[in-house]
């Protein structure tokens, strides 16, 4: 039946994009920032290890 297919393409487009916010809102989510003083931490250790070649 062609009358439907405008309707199973709107509903694939719907579920792709509801499925694709829903992967990024979960990334976007699920990310955890480091600490500014581990960073710190390890920047200062860095800079001590000087070789005198």
């Amino acid at each position: 039946m062609p009358q439907m297919m405008p309707i199973k393409w709107t509903t694939l487009l719907i579920t792709f994009s509801l499925i694709f916010m829903l992967f990024n809102v979960m990334n976007y989510f699920s990310y955890t920032p480091k600490n500014k003083s581990m960073t710190k931490k390890e920047t200062t250790q860095l800079k001590m290890m000087n070789w005198k070649w």
